[in-house]
């Protein structure tokens, strides 16, 4: 269970952060948790795979978040509950490369193949929540593993459904065919070994796996593609059936499966503060405003706090000072830099699409 700043809406109203009130600009504290729980999870996977998930603190996942402890336990109970989410998460998006072209009304090795090439995408283009999900998750305790447990359970009954195929199968030769009943379970457990060991291995840099969109070569996953078809029609479909597999040519990897960076402000050595993120879209929304102008539409009244803002996102380079400034005594005019922008584009898209 979620608490703090980051429970439900059925709970009522979002709590005023800090003395802040909703942002003029339309980013309220609501979204700025949003980009915060993000950040949080996608430290987990990555700090997960470094270390082992039983290895993992608070400590490890705030410092690569880049937020506070007080942030932390505002959005999750405690470590054992941030990793359940972002174990779920991880579900979530796999399930959508998996379902992206699923046909209930085709052939069950049409249906294998098609589950299969999702999944394989999703491991090549977010290989860190794929760790997380095959090779994180065995040290993470109990519950993880029951998620785990339940998860293989569906995969399981979708690849014990090739019973019926070999059984027709059989008919049509004119003798009946007697599997092992863990047939199924012994398949999906080789296939999970080949992707735990494949996922072992030096995680390819974002150019890399950018690189592969139109075109695949033998170290991307998806090239395992034929091979583990072969592997799980064998048993039901026969020799001629696993051959065929390992004849078809490996997919493509579609540019629509390229995911986007989760964290905005990845590349910014700063936390993301909801102060951030309104003073941010307030110089975006009115480029050349002054000190006090962006005061009141960020909702942050004491200047003081405003001015050491602006400070420091200057010197992270994301604002700039068109104005004559304090030193001649006359109003600033604050714009973004180029990178500025991006990173506030970024952050909209975030608060826009969640």
């Amino acid at each position: 269970m979620q608490r703090g700043y980051g429970r439900s809406s059925r709970d009522g109203p979002a709590p005023v952060r800090d003395g802040l009130t909703p942002s003029r600009n339309g980013v309220g504290p609501d979204r700025v948790i949003e980009i915060q729980r993000a950040r949080i999870l996608a430290a987990m996977i990555e700090v997960s795979c470094e270390r082992g998930a039983g290895s993992v603190t608070v400590a490890h996942v705030v410092e690569r978040a880049g937020v506070s402890r007080r942030t932390f336990y505002e959005i999750f109970e405690d470590r054992e509950d941030c990793f359940i989410a972002a174990f779920d998460e991880a579900i979530a998006r796999a399930s959508r490369y998996v379902l992206d072209s699923h046909d209930p009304a085709a052939k069950w090795e049409m249906r294998v193949r098609s589950a299969l090439t999702g999944l394989l995408t999703f491991l090549e283009m977010e290989r860190g929540a794929g760790r997380l999900l095959i090779v994180a998750s065995l040290g993470a305790g109990a519950i993880a593993l029951e998620r785990r447990k339940r998860v293989l359970a569906q995969i399981i009954a979708v690849i014990d459904e090739g019973h019926a195929e070999s059984r027709a199968g059989s008919l049509v030769r004119g003798r009946q065919a007697e599997l092992p009943p863990l047939t199924a379970e012994g398949i999906v457990g080789g296939v999970l070994s080949v992707l735990h060991s494949r996922l072992m291995e030096p995680q390819p840099s974002t150019t890399e796996r950018s690189s592969r969109v139109g075109g695949i070569d033998g170290a991307s996953l998806l090239a395992l593609t034929g091979p583990l078809m072969s592997m799980i029609v064998l048993p039901y479909l026969g020799m001629a059936a696993a051959r065929k597999e390992l004849a078809r040519p490996t997919p493509t990897l579609l540019e629509r499966h390229v995911s986007a960076p989760a964290d905005p402000l990845r590349d910014v050595s700063m936390r993301l503060t909801y102060r951030t993120v309104c003073v941010l879209s307030s110089v975006a929304a009115n480029p050349g405003c002054s000190n006090r102008e962006i005061g009141i539409a960020s909702g942050v009244g004491d200047q003081g706090q405003i001015s050491k803002l602006l400070t420091r996102l200057t010197k992270l380079g994301l604002i700039e000072n068109g104005g004559a400034g304090q030193a001649r005594g006359g109003p600033n005019a604050w714009t973004l830099t180029n990178k500025g922008r991006e990173i506030e584009h970024a952050i909209r898209e975030r608060t826009t699409n969640n």
